[in-house]
């Protein structure tokens, strides 16, 4: 017995490592089955108790290995570390060379406002660490989290979860394959595969960040969010659930699932109460019409109005393209609900080779077919193709206003009215030019095929004249007004963006391509400083080894 007391108490060196009995309580050995250990078991006052740089732990029995400085309790076992640590099990394997213990059989590790509960636990003490692998979970004032693998960082209070985790909140769910939780501001950090499922979104992504407490994060890596009937995807999406507010950078398209439109673009948000988005830096609205796609662009786009009410506005350096029809302007307004789409100041028009110009243009779809039906050119309506077999002249039309009429989404009658004017170069069978008809009068019908003339039609007190080509003169051949403006034909979607567009330079999103710090993130998050680091002149704390209380062998 005496011999074992000396133990304890040797040289400083020596102290800071050993395990001390505090309360030895019934002392036995056990030689065949134990060789080499003391055997401490309970009595009717007090369970066992040992000591360990500021560790205290409790058993009902303890088979204790001095020589080697390690301890095995079974039975109601709890280690409490200083006034927050507490770890109990069925039983426990620990080193006091190492600091490491082994806990299992209804474990459970509490802080004083987080449950930690497993089967196993490995308790790392000289790098306040705990970790499992055989499943565990997390239960907090927020949440409750659930994983195959997971570490707890004391210093950081972090927890880690890795393999399957679950996060279960009355308001949300989140999934994940890793996922860094901070107890203390309830902000989680994903990795991999990862889904957050509220009660009117659903956000994926596999880089990224939540605060669990107010519903609020972003992803930075294959990011979708679906939301208020639209689906948001991007480089990074911001989400907010109390603004009902969500905003992306970089490579984003904005989905509509109702109307099936998308929006293309390097910036938009999204405003949920207001059923509406915003989009910009290389926008383009992309929607379906009779089978062909209509893009729109604009400096700025905004998509305002409830499903099948919905508003669209391009703004500045407005443009669109679909196959056979293309335009220019400074702004386009296009309601659903009325199925107009107005083409506001500087407005030009070209439906395949036709180029239409006047003070402000509307076309008008079907509202039950969603086909392009009519089309209107108001004040100034100016229509002009080139010859298409001389390819030198030019077949012009004007008048104050112009309809037009689509048949199956090709233009087929086009009306000018009120002073209008006409320059059309006629052809006989065999190609040959029979003269240049210029006429006036009060209303022209122009009778389209394969989007070219094929009739015209004069009313009221038409006045005209066919001219040999040699008699009509080059000025002759223009109307007044006349401007061809054919280098500015638009001919593919790609072409609806200028140099400006394309030459744009994206966002640097942080961590989307490598790895953050994310203690140092979450340090600068949450204004809490990251734990000071040991250095090598720093002393290691040592607690001073409580006198023992040993029982003498039975």
């Amino acid at each position: 017995m005496s011999c074992f007391v000396l133990k304890a108490q040797k040289a400083d060196s020596t102290q800071s490592r050993q395990i001390n009995i505090v309360y030895g309580a019934n002392f036995t050995k056990n030689e065949e089955k134990f060789p080499g250990a003391s055997i401490f078991s309970k009595d009717d006052e007090r369970q066992v108790q040992f000591e360990h740089q500021g560790a205290d732990l409790w058993c009902d029995i303890a088979v204790f290995y001095s020589a080697e400085n390690k301890l095995k309790a079974i039975g109601n076992v709890r280690l409490q570390q200083g006034d927050t640590i507490e770890m109990n099990s069925g039983k426990l394997d620990y080193d006091g060379n190492t600091k490491m213990a082994r806990a299992w059989e209804n474990v459970d590790l509490t802080d004083s406002q987080m449950v930690l509960t497993t089967d196993t636990l490995y308790f790392n003490r000289e790098k306040q660490e705990s970790f499992y692998n055989s499943g565990g979970k997390v239960v907090d004032s927020a949440n409750t989290l659930t994983s195959k693998i997971g570490t707890y960082f004391m210093e950081l209070k972090k927890v880690q979860f890795r393999d399957s985790v679950h996060i279960d909140n009355p308001e949300y769910i989140i999934d994940s394959e890793q996922l860094d939780y901070y107890r203390v501001s309830k902000n989680a950090y994903m990795y991999g595969p990862s889904t957050i499922v509220g009660e009117t979104y659903k956000i994926y992504c596999e880089r990224g960040f939540y605060d669990t407490k107010i519903e609020q994060g972003y992803g930075v890596k294959n990011t979708r969010i679906d939301y208020n009937n639209r689906i948001i995807e991007g480089d990074s999406v911001y989400f907010d659930k109390a603004t009902s507010f969500a905003s992306a950078t970089n490579n984003i398209v904005v989905t509509d699932t109702v109307n099936k439109g998308i929006i293309r673009a390097h910036y938009a948000e999204i405003f949920k109460e207001r059923d509406s988005v915003f989009a910009t830096k290389r926008a383009v609205a992309v929607n379906l019409v009779q089978q062909d796609s209509l893009y729109i662009h604009g400096d700025t786009l905004m998509v305002t109005g409830k499903p099948e009410q919905r508003i669209l506005r391009a703004f500045r350096n407005a443009k669109f393209f679909k196959k056979d029809l293309s335009g220019k302007c400074d702004s386009i307004h296009s309601s659903q609900q009325t199925g107009v789409t107005q083409l506001i100041t500087n407005p030009i028009l070209w439906n395949v080779d036709n180029q239409m110009t006047g003070d402000s243009i509307h076309l008008i779809s079907n509202l039950e077919t969603e086909k392009l039906d009519s089309l209107k050119v108001l004040e100034n309506a100016f229509i002009i193709s080139l010859d298409s077999i001389g390819k030198v002249g030019y077949n012009q039309a004007k008048g104050v206003n112009l309809y037009g009429k689509f048949i199956e989404n090709e233009l087929k009658i086009i009306d000018l009215v009120r002073n209008t004017e006409v320059i059309y170069y006629m052809y006989n069978d065999d190609g040959q030019l029979i003269g240049i008809d210029k006429t006036i009068c009060s209303k022209i019908r122009l009778e389209m095929a394969d989007n070219d003339i094929e009739d015209i039609t004069f009313f009221v007190n038409p006045d005209g004249t066919i001219f040999p080509d040699k008699d009509l003169p080059i000025e002759g051949r223009k109307l007044k007004g006349f401007i061809w403006r054919g280098d500015e034909r638009i001919y593919s979607k790609e072409e609806i963006f200028d140099e400006d567009d394309n030459n744009i330079q994206l966002v640097k999103i942080r961590g989307i391509d490598n790895p953050v710090d994310i203690d140092q993130e979450e340090s600068e998050r949450s204004g809490t400083p990251l734990p000071e680091k040991p250095t090598a002149n720093k002393k290691p704390v040592t607690t001073k080894p409580k006198k023992p209380t040993v029982p003498k062998p039975k």
